[in-house]
């Protein structure tokens, strides 16, 4: 991302971006503080206790990275709504939902479908990655992704809108989702 001259700061395009010393000093005097509450939260939710320091650091990281775009303001439920939304997100990765998980978020009246602040700084985010990564495939891998993946065509559709053969559009189907895995998560996810 492109920091701004005067600042030095990280420009997202959300809004002003928050320079990183001052995100940082904020993590430290605001969130670490709540570190005692986060643990309790998480071991309260969480079935497998083995997960919950992973778990903390998932926070830490989602926490720190929304901090980036806009420091929120109040810290405690905030910190404490994206832990939900992590645990809601690795209830669905599983596919199995205990019955206990269910019961606890209703108990705490929260929707789960609700989409949250932290939620949509990272949804923006990751959509604009996507869509830079996306300007920066060759055209035809670009259009073959696109018509596949966001589209939901299948490879014969392609085909013949492209007018190229289905092998073809494997091809660059193929290019395409290596180059953007590449982009997106290449070196460990760098932005």
């Amino acid at each position: 991302m492109a920091k701004t001259r005067d600042t030095g700061r990280e420009n997202t395009g959300i809004g002003p971006a928050v320079a990183a010393p001052e995100v940082n000093a904020w993590f430290v005097r605001e969130v670490l503080p709540l570190e005692a509450l986060l643990v309790r939260y998480l071991r309260h939710h969480w079935p497998n206790q083995n997960e919950i320091e992973d778990l903390r650091q998932d926070v830490y990281v989602r926490v720190h990275e929304a901090a980036r775009a806009q420091i929120p303001n109040p810290v405690q439920p905030f910190v404490l709504s994206v832990a939900r939304n992590l645990l809601i997100d690795r209830v669905r990765r599983e596919h199995v939902v205990p019955i206990e998980a269910v019961a606890d978020f209703d108990a705490l009246g929260l929707a789960v479908d609700t989409p949250q602040p932290d939620r949509n700084v990272i949804a923006r985010d990751e959509l604009r990655r996507l869509q830079t990564a996306l300007d920066l495939l060759p055209p035809r891998c670009r259009e073959a992704v696109i018509l596949g993946r966001i589209e939901g065509l299948s490879g014969r559709e392609i085909a013949a809108r492209m007018g190229i053969g289905v092998a073809t559009v494997s091809v660059h189907l193929a290019k395409g989702i290596y180059a953007l895995a590449d982009i997106l998560y290449g070196e460990q996810g760098a932005k």
